[in-house]
């Protein structure tokens, strides 16, 4: 069983290349870009993306990079724009000049009738962690009782 690094203590022995979904894990067997197989077997589920990367049993690391996916750069009246966008609790990654989301044509429809600059890219996809915790949030609702 693999555990989880927050930070390396030398040089990786090989790639974990996980897109955003694939960074979110409990339990599963993953392959590297070397083609070793490692097995997670996590308390709970965990974003990976948090991590440098993960020590097998035998000392060897392993880090954990983000994989290139499909997604939107969306420029334009940013503070509405990333509303619209966490108003459907969208993931979305925030630069200076651009909200990053991951490609969606219903999302990409909408803003682009809000009047956003839509580019389409490949690149690792690292939104924002939640407002109640790091990384992912899981099990949000809307009865903030």
């Amino acid at each position: 069983m693999a555990r989880l690094l927050e930070s390396l203590t030398r040089a990786p022995a090989d790639l974990l290349r996980l897109d955003y979904e694939s960074r979110l894990v409990r339990r599963k067997r993953l392959v590297t870009e070397g083609g070793r197989d490692v097995m997670l077997d996590l308390e709970r589920p965990t974003d990976l993306g948090t991590y440098a990367g993960l020590a097998l049993e035998d000392g060897t690391e392993i880090a954990v990079v983000p994989a290139d996916e499909a997604v939107l750069r969306v420029t334009g009246d940013l503070p509405r724009l990333a509303w619209h966008i966490g108003n459907r609790h969208t993931p979305c990654e925030m630069t200076g000049a651009a909200l990053v989301i991951r490609d969606d044509p219903v999302l990409r429809d909408m803003l682009e009738r809000l009047g956003a600059t839509i580019e389409v890219d490949r690149a690792p996809f690292r939104p924002e962690g939640g407002a109640y915790g790091h990384g992912r949030v899981m099990g949000h609702d809307h009865s903030h009782d």
